[in-house]
C-alpha cells in the first residue's frame, strides 16, 4: 500500500504548483471599485499586465500565509489549549458515557429500538448543525464542535470520521445549502442586484436534499464500521481516542465532572447566542473558550501554574495543525502575486458566451467549485465572480437567481477537501487525522455533491420558481 505524503508536504507541493503556473499563464488584472463598503470587478476592465513569475516567493508566501490567516492559527491555539485543560478532568469521556447509558434505556421502546439510538443520535446532532450552517454559515465554530463529538462517536462503536461528520460535515453541507447565510448568499445577491435572500423556498428545498442525502451517507458508513472497525482508515489512528475512553470506563460522573459539562453548555449557548445576536467572530468565540478552559481548570482543582502548563501542553499538540493553515493560505498568494487568478477568470467566463444554456450553467458551475479549491473565502470570491457572472448570465439567458446558487454550491462543497480550508485543517488537527487520509476517504463523497447540486440547478432553468 502507498504511504500518503504527509500534509505538509501536500500543501508545499500545491505551493510549487501554483508558482509553475505563474510562469505559463498569461498575467492579467480587472480593475476594481468600491461598491457598498465592498471591492468588486469592474465589468469589462479585464487587461493583461507585466508577468510576475513566481520562484523564491514559495518561501516568503509561507510567512505571508502565516500573517493572513493569523486570526484562525491563533484560534486553534486557543481552543486547543483551553480544550486540554477542559479534557485533563476527562468530564466529557465520562459524560458521554452516562449519556449513552442513559440514552439506551430509550430502546426498551419497539420503534427506538428498530431505528437504532445511535442513529437517532447522529441524525439530530446532523440536522442541528446543518440549519447552523444554512442560518448564519457556521464553519470555524466547528472546531471547537469536534473533540466533543469524537468521543462520542468512539463510545458508540464508530471512529473520529464519524465524530467529524456529526458536526463539521454536518455544517457545510448546511452552508453548501443555505437559506439565510449572509456571507454566501447576502453578498452574492447584494452585487448581483437582488433582493436579499429571495429564491428562499427552493434553497431550503434544496437544504432539504442535501441534508438528508450528507445524513444517509454517514449513517451508511457509520453501520459499515461498527460492523466491521477495521473498515475505517483511520482504524489504528484512533487508538489514541480509544485509549481516553478506556481510561474513563470504570470513572463514575461526580459533582465536579456535572460543573465542568454544566460549563461547556453554557459556552456553546453562549458561542450560538453570540454568533447569532451579537455578530461574534473569531476573536470574541477565541475568547470565550479561553476563559471556559481557565473556569475548568478551576473547578477541577487545578493551580495557576498547572492551568498554564495544561494550556501550552494543548497549545503544543496542535500546533502542527495551526501551522498547515498558514502555509496553505501561501498557496493563495502565490497566485495573486504571480496575477493569474484574474486570467483565468476571464478565460473561463468568455467562454460561456459561446455555450447553450445547460453547458454555460456547467461551466459557470465548474468554474466556481474549481476556484473554491485555491480561494476557500465566500465572501471574497463572490466579490471577485459576481459582477462579471451577471453580467453573463445576463447575456445567455440565464436568471441572475440562478447564477448565485451555482456561486452558492460551487462556494460550499469543495470546503469540505481543499488543503487551503484553514476549518478544514484545523478540524483535521483536532481529531487527529491527517489530511491525505482524509482526502482518499471523502473525495467521492463530495463528488456526488458537485454532480446533485448540478442536477438541483437545472430545474431553475425551465420551471418558474419564486425569485429565479
Amino acid at each position: 500500500m502507498k504511504k500518503i505524503p504527509h500534509t505538509f508536504t501536500i500543501v508545499f507541493a500545491l505551493i510549487v504548483l501554483a508558482a509553475v503556473s505563474t510562469w505559463l499563464v498569461p498575467a492579467g488584472e480587472f480593475l476594481r471599485q468600491e461598491v457598498d463598503g465592498r471591492e468588486v470587478v469592474v465589468n469589462g476592465s479585464f487587461h493583461l499586465v507585466d508577468r510576475a513569475p513566481q520562484t523564491w516567493q514559495v518561501f516568503s508566501a509561507l510567512f505571508n500565509g502565516f500573517v493572513d490567516k493569523a486570526d484562525i492559527i491563533i484560534f486553534i491555539l486557543m481552543v486547543g489549549g483551553a480544550f486540554w485543560i477542559l479534557n485533563n478532568s476527562h468530564a466529557i469521556d465520562v459524560g458521554v458515557m452516562a449519556f449513552l447509558r442513559r440514552v439506551q434505556r430509550l430502546s426498551k421502546y419497539k420503534l427506538i429500538r428498530w431505528l437504532g439510538v445511535e442513529n437517532i443520535i447522529i441524525t439530530l446532532v446532523m440536522l442541528m448543525f446543518s440549519l447552523f450552517g444554512a442560518i448564519f454559515g457556521m464553519s470555524e465554530e466547528t472546531i471547537a464542535f469536534v473533540v466533543v463529538f469524537i468521543p462520542l462517536a468512539i463510545q458508540m462503536g464508530y471512529d473520529s470520521i464519524v465524530g467529524v461528520c456529526m458536526c463539521y460535515v454536518a455544517a457545510h453541507v448546511g452552508f453548501a445549502g443555505a437559506m439565510l447565510n449572509p456571507f454566501t448568499i447576502g453578498i452574492a445577491q447584494g452585487i448581483a442586484g437582488l433582493p436579499l435572500f429571495s429564491g428562499l423556498e427552493y434553497r431550503f428545498f434544496c437544504w432539504i436534499i442535501l441534508t438528508v442525502i450528507g445524513i444517509a451517507f454517514v449513517l451508511w458508513y457509520a453501520a459499515r464500521v461498527k460492523a466491521k472497525p477495521e473498515r475505517s482508515p483511520v482504524h489504528k489512528l484512533d487508538d489514541y481516542w480509544r485509549e481516553r475512553q478506556q481510561a474513563t470506563d470504570n470513572c463514575q460522573l461526580t459533582t465536579r465532572h456535572t460543573l465542568i459539562l454544566i460549563l461547556l453548555l453554557l459556552t456553546i449557548v453562549a458561542l450560538v447566542v453570540g454568533v447569532l445576536a451579537w455578530g461574534w467572530y473569531i476573536a470574541e468565540i477565541s475568547a470565550l473558550f479561553l476563559a471556559m478552559g481557565i473556569l475548568a481548570g478551576i473547578l477541577d482543582r487545578q493551580g495557576a501554574d498547572d492551568i498554564a502548563k495544561l494550556f501550552l501542553a494543548g497549545c503544543k499538540d496542535i500546533l502542527s495543525a495551526a501551522l498547515v493553515v498558514g502555509l496553505a493560505s501561501g498557496i493563495i498568494f502565490i497566485l495573486k502575486d504571480g496575477k493569474v487568478i484574474d486570467t483565468l477568470l476571464y478565460g473561463l467566463t468568455k467562454s460561456l458566451a459561446q455555450t447553450g444554456e445547460v453547458l454555460s450553467l456547467g461551466v459557470m458551475y465548474l468554474f466556481q467549485t474549481a476556484l473554491n479549491l485555491v480561494m476557500p473565502s465566500g465572501s471574497a470570491k463572490a466579490a471577485l465572480t459576481m459582477p462579471i457572472m451577471t453580467q453573463f448570465a445576463d447575456l445567455i439567458g440565464v436568471s441572475r437567481q440562478t447564477t448565485v446558487l451555482a456561486f452558492q454550491f460551487g462556494d460550499g462543497f469543495t470546503n469540505m477537501l481543499t488543503p487551503t480550508s484553514g476549518v478544514l485543517i484545523g478540524v483535521l488537527g483536532m481529531a487527529r487525522i491527517p489530511y491525505g487520509t482524509w482526502l482518499k476517504w471523502v473525495w467521492k463523497f463530495i463528488l456526488a455533491l458537485i454532480l446533485i447540486g448540478f442536477i438541483l440547478m437545472l430545474p431553475t432553468l425551465w420551471l418558474d420558481l419564486p425569485g429565479f
